[in-house]
């Protein structure tokens, strides 16, 4: 167990050093700057990282550590809790902020930093891990060098297959995501945490569950077995396809693109109470009877 202890170790390393990145960015940088730049960059070196060393569990732990899918699993929730309450509302995924985007909550120049500084954060996190891993602190990181320079792709199953099962993961998340991002993070974290989990469980023997380009061209495009745009087809396209698909089902439009609604009328603002509008309506008529009477009243001439 010293090499699980280790992972640990890191884990923690590298969301405390992660917040002091996000603690100097806000002092001495705009909040422009600071959201659209320095927090995703820190959100997306945080989430490299610790997934590529949680993946390294996942591959090398059962047989060379001797513990079963149950720690992972353990893990990745606890991981992705922290995550959610440390990443100070930053997405550290490109489908979400293409979502901001297309629900007009963001603009072009800013959903266009957050992309960038995702991609750089992704890097980083990839050439920092490698780092620490050559180090060979654990048997574990010992057996990652050993394979590193082989590793094989990430799909095991069909590429129609993995297409469709990254987009499903995508959909899910986002559906989930939409629902709950009004709701405080109470709430919001550990549904998450639960989802991610949870889809991670299912599919990950199909092709690891990324559901995040960023993170899945970090850690599996510059391996053997499938083309590049094998794998611009499974973690690009799926994910962003699934990601459309939840917005439309959520909002019934995309308000980005157009504004009609496709899927749910228009209900009005403001409700009637149905007693409050059948009393109106009553004393309408009432009105209306009483005027009737008054002019029948009348002397005729």
């Amino acid at each position: 167990m010293a090499g699980l202890n280790v992972s640990i170790a890191f884990f923690f390393l590298v969301v405390g050093v992660c917040q002091v990145l996000r603690w100097l960015s806000k002092r001495l940088l705009s909040s422009g700057a600071y959201s659209c730049l320095a927090r995703e960059l820190a959100g997306s070196l945080q989430l490299c990282m610790s997934c590529l060393e949680l993946r390294m569990l996942v591959e090398i732990g059962p047989w060379g550590g001797g513990f079963g899918p149950d720690v992972v699993l353990t893990l990745l929730f606890l991981l992705f809790a922290v995550h959610g309450t440390s990443f100070d509302g930053a997405s550290a995924n490109p489908t979400i902020s293409l979502q901001e985007f297309l629900l007009l909550e963001s603009n072009l120049a800013a959903t266009a930093a957050k992309l960038l500084a995702q991609g750089v954060g992704m890097g980083m996190g990839w050439a920092l891990t490698k780092l620490y891993w050559s180090w060979e602190l654990t048997h574990f990181h010992l057996i990652q060098n050993v394979i590193a320079s082989e590793c094989s792709s990430s799909i095991h199953t069909s590429l129609h297959h993995a297409a469709f099962v990254e987009g499903t993961c995508s959909f899910l998340f986002h559906l989930v995501f939409l629902k709950l991002r009004q709701s405080h993070l109470m709430y919001q974290v550990p549904t998450l945490a639960v989802t991610v989990t949870f889809l991670t469980y299912t599919a990950g023997p199909f092709t690891e569950a990324f559901f995040n380009p960023a993170l899945a061209t970090v850690a599996t495009f510059h391996c053997s077995g499938n083309s590049f745009w094998d794998y611009v087809q499974v973690y690009w396209l799926g994910p962003l396809t699934g990601m459309l698909a939840a917005l439309l089902l959520y909002q019934g439009n995309i308000p980005r693109l157009f504004q009609k609604n496709f899927l749910y009328s228009q209900k009005s603002k403001y409700r009637i109470p149905k007693a409050r509008m059948v009393a109106h309506v009553e004393g309408d008529e009432l009105c209306r009877k009483r005027k009737g009477e008054k002019s029948d009243s009348k002397p005729r001439a």
